[in-house]
C-alpha cells in the first residue's frame, strides 16, 4: 500500500489494536478517517508492512491498520443565479 498512500491522502482506520511494538493503548480510533502527513520507508516491527505511516497522532503507525479511500471526483455543476427582475411601471 505505501506505493498507492501518499502525504494528503485520506485513510480509514481499521485496526485500534495496541501498538506493535511497545504493546500500549493507542489514541487511534476505528472506523476514523485520518489525512497522511508523511510516509516514511521502515519496515513495520510486526512484519507485516514496509512502511509506516504519520497521520499527526502520536507517532508513526503501521499501514495495516489503514485502507486507502478514494479520492472524491470533482464534477462541474451548473448553477443558476437569481436575478432581481426589473419592473416597469405603467401609467
Amino acid at each position: 500500500m505505501s506505493d498507492a498512500v501518499g502525504p494528503g491522502d485520506l485513510v480509514l482506520c481499521v485496526n485500534a489494536a495496541p501498538n506493535h511494538a511497545t504493546g500500549w493503548p493507542t489514541p487511534l480510533r476505528a472506523g476514523e478517517t485520518y489525512r497522511v502527513i508523511g510516509i516514511m520507508d521502515f519496515a513495520c516491527p510486526c512484519g507485516r508492512s514496509d512502511a509506516l505511516l504519520d497521520v499527526g497522532v502520536d507517532f508513526a503507525w503501521c499501514q495495516t491498520r489503514f485502507r486507502l479511500l478514494p479520492k472524491p471526483k470533482a464534477q462541474a455543476r451548473t448553477r443558476r443565479v437569481s436575478a432581481p427582475r426589473e419592473t416597469q411601471t405603467v401609467r
